[in-house]
C-alpha cells in the first residue's frame, strides 16, 4: 500500500473540514450581521491565515481517528490473546456493573455512560473475535460509522457556528461554552426557536452522501491494514503534524490583530476558539452587556459605597473603637439552601445543630448567594466582589495577587489557612488560594489513619472536623491569631458518609443525609471546638455556597439564591436576627466592622451594619448578571438584553415574616430606569477594574 493510500481517511476528512470551513466563512462574510467592508488585505488574511488555522485545527482534532485506526487489526484476535482480551473486558463491564465502581461513587449519568461505553466495546470485541468470516464485513460498518461521525460534527459544527454568529456575530466564546453546562434549557430553547427535524433530518443525509464518497476513497485502509512497520511510519508522520500543530495554531491566533473586529472573528477558527473560551472562562461584558459611560458608571458606584477614589473601588474604612484581633473561622457549606432549615419552613429535622446555633447567632436572614457553583461563592467570600460575566476569577488565569478578605487578615499579622476535604486541585481552588497567600490544608495533607471514610470528593466532614481542630490548636501555640477558610464537602452528589451516624443510612446517597450528616458533623466540631482554650477569643461564621438547585421558570429565580449565613460569637456577637436584603459579598465586610479593622479596601461587599448601606443583593449565572433591589430583580444579559421582574410574596403559613423565601416573579412592562443603571453600573465596573488589574494588592 503507497504511502499517500494509508493517509487517505485523513486526508478525505481534512479536505472535506477545509472545503465547509470555506464556505461558512463566505456565508458568514455576507451574512447581514456581518457590517462592515473588508480591504483586499482583509480578505487575504481572512481566508489564507484561517485557511491554515483551518488544517493545524483538525490535525488535532483527527487523533481519536488515529488512535481508532492505529488499534486496527487482525493479530489481537488471534488465541489465546483474543480470549484474554475479551475476559478483560467482561471483567471490566461486571464492575462497573456491579454497582461498586469509581464511577458509581461519583454517581450522576457517569456510570450509565460508562457501561453502555464498556458494553458496546465488548459486544463489538465479541463480534470481531467469534465470527472471523464475518470480521471484515463488520469492520467495514464500524469504519463507515467512525468516518460518518466526524462528517456529522463537521457539519453539526459548522450550522452551530453559524446559528452562533446569527445570534451574537462572533465566533464561540464563553456563552457557547455556558450552552454545555446549561443542556436541557438551551436544548429546549433551540427545540423551540428553530426547525430541528428538517435541519438535522438534512444534516444526516447529506452526512450519510458525504460519508459515502470518503468512504469510497479511504476504505483501502482496512482492506489492506497497515503492518506494524507502516503504522509506525503513520504515526511518526502523525504526532510531527500534532506537535507542529500544537505550537502553531496559538501562534496564528495572536495575528487575529486586525482594528476590524469582524476580520479576527472571521480569520478564527471556530473549535480553537471554543477551547479558548473554555480554558480563559471570561466573557468580554464590554462587548456584550449594556454600558453606560465610565464617569457615570463610577459615579453611580460612588453613591452606593461611599467615598471612593476616583475610577476604583477604593475607599478607607476607619473605626473609631480599637481593633479585635480575634480568631476567625469561615465555614462555607456546600450546596446549603436556605430552605433545609426549620426557620425556613422545613418540618424534616435535618439541620437540628444549625437550627440550634442560628438562635444564639447574629443570622441573617435576608442574604443572596453570588451564584449557583462553589467557585462563585468562594469568590463571593473572598474577593467580594460582584459575580462578573464567565467564569468565576477563581478558575481564570488572572486570579492571583488579589484583594482579598485573606490580605487583610494577613495585614493584621494573622495566619491564613483554606481547609478543604478534597484535594483543592480540583475547581482550581488551590491554584486561586495559594496564589492569593494561603496555606492550603486538603486531602493531600492527611496522614492515611486520619482518613476513616472518603469518596470521591474527600474525606468525610467528620475527617475534616479532626484536621481542622488539629490544625488551629497548633496555630493557637503560635501565638499568634489564625484566619481559617473551610470548605465543606459531603453535602454533595454522591451524598455518601459514614453509616450510623445519623438516622438517614449513608449508602442511602439521599440530599437530605448529605445536610444532615454535614449539619452531624458541624454539631461535632462546634462540641469538640469549645473544648479549646482558643474557642472563646474565635468568631466563627457559617454561610452556604450556594443552594442546592438553581433551576426555575426563570433565567435567576430568587428562591434559588437564598442561603442561610449566621455570625456566632458567645459573649461577643449579640444573637439577633439582621433581616435587610443583602448579598453573600457583604458577609466578610461586615465581619471587619464587628472587629473594628481599619484598613483601605477594594471590596464592593459592605458593612451592612453602618447606617449608610444601601440594601441590595447581587445574583447570576455565568451570563445573566441579576440586582435585587426595592423588589425589583433587574437583569442584564448578551445582546444588550435587560430584564425586570416584580417580586411579589408567596407567603408560607408558620414561617416568621423575616424567614419568608418565596416570590412570584413577575414581568414589568415599563423599565425602572433607574435600577437597570444601577445593574450596569455594579457589573460594568467590577470587569472594568478587573480587567485594568484595579483588584490586584
Amino acid at each position: 500500500m503507497s504511502f499517500l493510500k494509508k493517509l487517505a481517511p485523513f486526508y478525505s476528512l481534512t479536505l472535506f473540514y477545509i472545503s465547509v470551513s470555506i464556505v461558512l466563512r463566505i456565508i458568514l462574510l455576507f451574512h447581514p450581521i456581518t457590517q462592515s467592508s473588508f480591504s483586499f488585505i482583509d480578505t487575504l488574511s481572512i481566508f489564507s491565515i484561517g485557511l491554515i488555522s483551518d488544517i493545524l485545527v483538525f490535525i488535532l482534532a483527527s487523533g481519536f481517528l488515529w488512535l481508532y485506526l492505529i488499534f486496527i487489526s487482525n493479530s489481537k484476535y488471534l488465541k489465546p490473546y483474543g480470549y484474554i482480551h475479551f475476559g478483560i473486558l467482561i471483567a471490566l463491564l461486571l464492575y462497573i456493573f456491579s454497582g461498586k465502581s469509581i464511577l458509581t461513587e461519583y454517581g450522576g449519568a457517569l456510570p450509565e455512560i460508562g457501561l453502555a461505553f464498556v458494553g458496546i466495546k465488548t459486544f463489538l470485541f465479541g463480534l470481531l473475535l467469534f465470527l472471523p468470516t464475518k470480521r471484515d464485513k463488520i469492520r467495514y460498518w464500524l469504519f463507515a460509522f467512525v468516518m460518518f461521525l466526524y462528517v456529522v460534527l463537521i457539519l453539526q459544527n459548522a450550522i452551530s457556528e453559524y446559528f452562533f454568529w446569527n445570534e451574537f456575530g462572533v465566533k464561540y466564546n464563553f456563552i457557547a461554552v455556558n450552552y454545555l453546562v446549561y443542556t436541557n434549557e438551551v436544548i429546549g430553547n433551540i427545540m423551540e426557536s428553530y426547525p430541528v427535524v428538517p435541519i438535522f433530518g438534512t444534516l444526516f443525509i447529506v452526512a450519510g452522501t458525504i460519508t459515502f464518497f470518503i468512504i469510497k476513497k479511504s476504505k483501502i485502509y482496512i482492506e489492506k491494514i497497515p503492518s506494524v512497520f507502516e503504522k509506525i511510519q503513520l504515526s511518526v508522520v502523525y504526532f510531527s503534524l500534532f506537535g507542529l500543530a500544537l505550537w502553531a495554531v496559538p501562534k496564528l491566533a495572536t495575528a487575529e490583530n486586525s482594528p476590524n473586529v469582524f476580520t479576527n472573528e472571521l480569520q478564527a477558527n471556530g473549535i480553537y476558539r471554543f477551547y479558548l473560551a473554555f480554558m480563559n472562562s471570561e466573557l468580554d461584558y464590554f462587548k456584550f452587556y449594556k454600558t453606560v459611560p465610565k464617569q457615570e458608571a463610577y459615579a453611580l458606584l460612588n453613591n452606593q459605597i461611599h467615598n471612593l477614589k476616583p475610577f476604583s473601588s477604593t475607599r478607607t474604612i476607619h473605626s473609631d473603637s480599637v481593633e479585635i484581633h480575634k480568631n476567625v473561622v469561615l465555614i462555607t457549606i456546600e450546596s446549603y439552601s436556605a430552605d433545609f432549615m426549620k426557620m425556613y419552613g422545613n418540618e424534616q429535622n435535618i439541620t437540628p445543630f444549625l437550627d440550634s446555633l442560628a438562635t444564639k447567632s447574629l443570622l441573617f436572614t435576608n442574604l443572596y448567594a453570588s451564584g449557583n457553583r462553589t467557585v462563585r461563592g468562594l469568590e463571593a467570600v473572598t474577593l467580594c466582589l460582584p459575580p462578573t460575566a464567565g467564569e468565576s476569577v477563581v478558575k481564570r488565569e488572572d486570579n492571583k495577587n488579589k484583594f482579598t478578605t485573606g490580605s487583610v487578615f494577613h495585614q493584621k499579622g494573622y495566619q491564613v489557612k483554606y481547609l478543604y476535604g478534597g484535594d483543592a486541585f480540583f475547581d482550581n481552588m488551590e491554584d486561586f488560594f495559594s496564589g492569593n497567600g494561603y496555606d492550603i490544608v486538603d486531602k493531600k495533607t492527611f496522614a492515611p489513619e486520619e482518613i476513616t471514610f472518603s469518596n470521591v470528593w474527600g474525606v468525610c466532614d467528620e475527617d475534616m472536623v479532626n484536621k481542622a481542630i488539629q490544625t488551629m490548636n497548633a496555630e493557637a501555640q503560635t501565638g499568634k491569631p489564625f484566619f481559617n477558610h473551610w470548605m465543606t464537602v459531603s453535602n454533595h452528589r454522591p451524598f455518601t458518609y459514614p453509616n450510623g451516624k445519623i438516622d438517614i443510612p449513608g449508602d442511602a446517597k439521599s440530599r437530605e443525609g448529605g445536610v444532615k450528616y454535614t449539619d452531624y458533623a458541624l454539631n461535632k466540631f462546634f462540641t469538640k471546638a469549645q473544648k479549646q482554650p482558643w474557642f472563646k477569643n474565635t468568631v466563627f461564621v457559617i454561610i452556604s455556597d450556594h443552594c442546592a438547585s438553581s433551576a426555575g421558570k426563570t433565567e435567576l429565580p430568587v428562591d434559588k439564591y437564598h442561603i442561610p449565613a449566621m455570625i456566632y460569637a458567645p459573649g461577643f456577637v449579640e444573637p439577633k436576627h439582621y433581616t435587610q436584603l443583602m448579598s453573600q459579598i457583604d458577609i466578610m465586610p461586615t465581619l471587619f466592622g464587628l472587629l473594628n479593622f481599619n484598613y483601605q479596601s477594594k471590596f464592593f461587599g459592605q458593612d451592612v451594619m453602618k447606617p449608610n448601606y444601601k440594601p441590595r443583593a447581587l445574583i447570576a449565572t455565568y451570563q445573566d448578571l441579576g440586582l435585587l433591589k426595592d423588589n425589583v430583580l433587574t437583569i442584564i444579559s448578551p445582546k444588550q438584553q435587560v430584564k425586570q421582574f416584580a417580586l411579589e410574596l408567596k407567603p408560607k403559613e408558620g414561617v416568621a415574616s423575616d424567614c419568608q423565601i418565596y416570590y412570584n416573579q413577575k414581568p414589568l412592562a415599563t423599565l425602572r430606569k433607574e435600577l437597570v443603571t444601577e445593574t450596569i453600573a455594579y457589573y460594568q465596573t467590577a470587569s472594568d477594574i478587573l480587567k485594568r488589574k484595579g483588584y490586584n494588592k
